[in-house]
């Protein structure tokens, strides 16, 4: 029965997890979305385009892959996927978020724990900023656990640099620029990447929880199903010991009768 109350505080915790981690992941992609178009419009547009002020990556340069994992128990098969596509890209520079990843290559460039991720943040801002301002890749891309509702999840790739470019240049803004173009765009490519990342953080998170809350749920169908065997065995056993003793009982007055014959 102990156990059984452990079990349910877990699972009550984790689902409240799921829905606190999606409010705050839902609040990232509705400004996320708008972001997305503002960026899209500006690194697009015909003017800068045709003036050869956009930013576009050497794809002879290697790719940068960042990897978000889980720091905690009941997400074997969470890591799992992520750990398959580190082994993957063996020869991407990589980004690993989570301490139960157990990689390490020349190519890591950084590794933090999942708890860690907003105190230390700054690291991969750094990262990120270094690598936008020098075109050191030709993609920056992102893996982790993306949730779909709070019985499914599913495991993603979203590459955050270039930003994907839907076949058309806009051609309807045009913009006073007052600044250095280049630094500008520079500017707003980190923090377009950055606040992807924050989101994607939150969703993975909310999706690390929707595997633990499963798991918990199915720990106490277990449970419930150890307690109904165990019940039912103890009345087996009752009820053989009832007959067992009526028997006795029917012996023993068969026994008088055959005595006072």
């Amino acid at each position: 029965m102990r156990i059984k109350n452990v079990v349910k505080v877990m699972n009550f915790h984790s689902l409240l997890r799921v829905d606190a981690s999606k409010r705050r992941a839902e609040s990232y992609r509705n400004v996320g979305e708008e972001i997305t178009k503002i960026i899209k419009q500006i690194v697009y547009n015909k003017n800068l385009v045709l003036d050869k002020k956009t930013i576009i990556p050497d794809a002879k340069m290697p790719k940068l892959n960042i990897y978000i994992a889980n720091d905690y128990g009941f997400c074997g098969n969470f890591n799992s996927q992520v750990s398959r596509q580190i082994r993957h890209d063996k020869d991407d520079y990589k980004i690993i978020i989570g301490k139960k990843i157990i990689y390490s290559d020349e190519k890591t460039i950084l590794k933090i724990d999942k708890d860690n991720f907003y105190t230390e943040f700054s690291k991969i801002e750094k990262t990120i900023n270094d690598a936008v301002q020098d075109l050191s890749y030709s993609e920056i891309n992102l893996y982790y656990n993306h949730y779909n509702s709070s019985t499914s999840f599913e495991f993603r790739k979203l590459t955050l640099f270039p930003i994907d470019f839907d076949g058309d240049y806009d051609t309807k803004n045009d913009f006073v620029i007052e600044t250095d173009i280049t630094n500008m765009l520079h500017s707003l490519l980190s923090f377009y990447i950055l606040y992807e990342l924050r989101m994607c953080e939150c969703i993975s998170r909310a999706a690390e929880n929707v595997i633990r809350s499963q798991i918990t749920s199915q720990a106490l169908d277990k449970i419930e199903e150890i307690e109904q065997d165990d019940e039912n065995r103890r009345r087996k056993e009752k009820k053989n010991n009832l007959v067992l003793k009526t028997v006795e009982n029917f012996k023993k007055i068969s026994f008088r009768e055959d005595e006072n014959g």
